[in-house]
């Protein structure tokens, strides 16, 4: 059954008719056509959709829609301000921490939901917020230079 659904993505209000059951990344990517969230296993463990929800990083595909009502959505689309890049997109760029890219967009939401609760995480909350982000080129070693770059000029704010 279709229900109006109200909140805001990336800074600016939405509302979509929709199945409150239906997956949030469903209705971000084929109704907001915002298709830098990814879609990955479809299970929470790939983490190519995570997006921030009031600034927490989530598994898009496990968020039903009807979840986020009343709430703040950002996506990859909605890090950049001013046209400059989010800290975190310009650490990943300056380690060239991508290969084919897939992956890239989830993983850069969660070091910022990261970040957005703790400014200075320890390795071991790096690595269990990195856990459940997968690279299918295996580029992991710059793509930790980039958490750790980031981290450390968050820790410098």
């Amino acid at each position: 059954m279709e229900q109006q659904i109200a909140f805001s993505v990336n800074e600016q209000p939405r509302s979509v008719a929709t199945d409150p059951a239906r997956p949030l990344l469903d209705v971000l990517r084929e109704d907001l056509d915002l298709t830098g969230t990814k879609y990955g296993c479809g299970e929470g463990r790939c983490g190519a959709c995570t997006v921030l929800i009031d600034g927490r990083a989530e598994h898009a595909c496990l968020v039903p829609v009807g979840d986020v009502a009343g709430k703040s959505v950002t996506t990859i689309e909605g890090l950049n301000r001013d046209d400059k890049l989010h800290p975190v997109q310009e650490a990943f760029l300056a380690e060239d921490a991508l290969q084919c890219g897939y992956c890239t967009p989830g993983m850069i939401m969660g070091v910022v939901g990261l970040l957005n609760e703790n400014r200075q995480p320890s390795e071991a909350e790096i690595q269990t917020a990195m856990e459940g982000h997968l690279c299918r080129c295996c580029g992991y070693p710059r793509i930790s230079q980039a958490v750790n770059r980031a981290v450390a000029a968050a820790s410098e704010e």
